[in-house]
């Protein structure tokens, strides 16, 4: 009998759990999932969580399929000489094939004082756990400012608005930059008729406990100060020795392999095809993951990985939860002048929010099953360095 192939998929959210589950196309693998917490993380519904307005982990035993072993351990560094995964705990885990599934973090500025001190941020379970309880310890009508101009600014500012929170949004430079002129004009009127202060032009250029600085002078009372701008990723590949964009994403080829190791695939946030990245999403998390798979399994085979060839058709954005807006855009992701507000745009929403764990649950009981928008391989220059 062969010695199954080993394959170690660090990251268990929504690009490395659809990758394991993929994985099981063949019978001859050994998967093992290696996440940081024993639960799931549905990242897109945290803001929900923060409000007390839904939840936002699920179990694994619902969605990996039968034969993925899943280790709650965080890995400290890829060993490609020796072929191992080091984690944190001192074990380490052999590998003939590695998905680099570890996803992103929140952005926390040094140029920007008090951040780290006095901000909360809800890119990630711990930092989301942190800003309920602080939302909880402030009296209902103290002010909170949210710090970021973005869907998850935005979604957020919602949320405690519709809570009966008093909130200023402070966007840099526009609110929702990435949606068309239409949609954003939506999403503001939406704002100020339930209460939300929306600064635009102006970012905050310190934080202070019980208040923030902003780029033109003015100093505002703030309860709490949620900071949701951007994103990070966590520094494995720099602490392999791999090659990484400025961001710390993993730099690949088309492939989503790494440029250094053909032996680690990428998929998700963290990774940066021919040095340009994917928009960080949801939305491109779960083609990437079974892409990603894909080339491990093509490699396994000994045959030509397909190039990536996700497409995208727009974003989901909620305003509470009662209304939402699903913006179309052009396969290159740029916005177009037509989207589905209100209602509508909130069940849309919330439809795309359940089909991403749907289909994560659906290909754990029938690999293989995964589809998604494609378009044609991208048309790029390397940037690679």
């Amino acid at each position: 009998m062969s010695t199954p192939h080993k394959i170690v998929v660090i990251g268990g959210g929504y690009a490395g759990a659809l990758a394991a589950n993929h994985l099981r196309m063949r019978s001859d693998v050994h998967i093992t999932l290696v996440n940081p917490r024993p639960q799931f993380v549905d990242r897109i519904r945290l803001h929900q969580y923060v409000a007390g307005t839904g939840e936002a982990t699920a179990d694994y035993g619902t969605l990996l399929g039968e034969g993925v072993e899943l280790v709650v351990d965080s890995a400290a560094r890829i060993d490609t000489g020796a072929r191992q995964v080091r984690l944190e705990s001192g074990r380490a885990l052999d590998y003939d094939y590695v998905i680099y599934a570890v996803g992103s973090t929140g952005a926390i500025p040094a140029s920007v004082p008090g951040v780290a001190e006095f901000a909360y941020d809800l890119a990630e379970w711990e930092s989301a756990q942190r800003l309920r309880a602080g939302l909880a310890e402030v009296p209902s009508d103290a002010s909170v400012t949210v710090v970021g101009g973005g869907l998850t600014g935005i979604e957020t500012a919602a949320e405690l608005a519709e809570q009966g929170r008093r909130v200023t949004l402070v966007c840099g430079q526009a609110l929702a930059p990435t949606f068309s002129a239409s949609s954003r004009r939506y999403i503001a009127s939406w704002l100020s008729r339930h209460g939300v202060e929306v600064l635009e032009g102006v970012a905050v250029s310190e934080v202070r406990q019980g208040g923030v600085v902003l780029t033109d002078g003015a100093v505002r009372p703030s309860g709490l100060t949620v900071w949701a701008t951007g994103f990070g990723v966590p520094q494995l590949a720099v602490a392999s020795g791999l090659r990484t964009d400025e961001l710390g994403r993993l730099l690949t080829d088309e492939t989503l392999t790494s440029i250094d190791d053909d032996r680690i695939v990428a998929a998700g946030d963290a990774a940066a095809p021919s040095g340009r990245a994917l928009r960080m999403s949801c939305y491109a998390a779960g083609p990437l993951g079974a892409r990603a798979a894909d080339t491990v399994l093509s490699r396994i085979a000994g045959t030509e990985p397909e190039l990536i060839n996700v497409r995208f058709t727009g974003a989901c954005v909620s305003i509470g939860r009662h209304a939402g807006i699903r913006q179309f855009a052009r396969k290159d992701d740029t916005p177009v002048n037509f989207f589905i507000g209100g209602r509508p745009g909130a069940a849309i929403k919330e439809a795309t929010c359940k089909l991403a764990m749907g289909r994560i649950r659906r290909e754990a009981r029938k690999p293989g099953s995964y589809v998604y928008v494609k378009g044609a391989p991208r048309s790029v220059e390397p940037a690679l360095v």
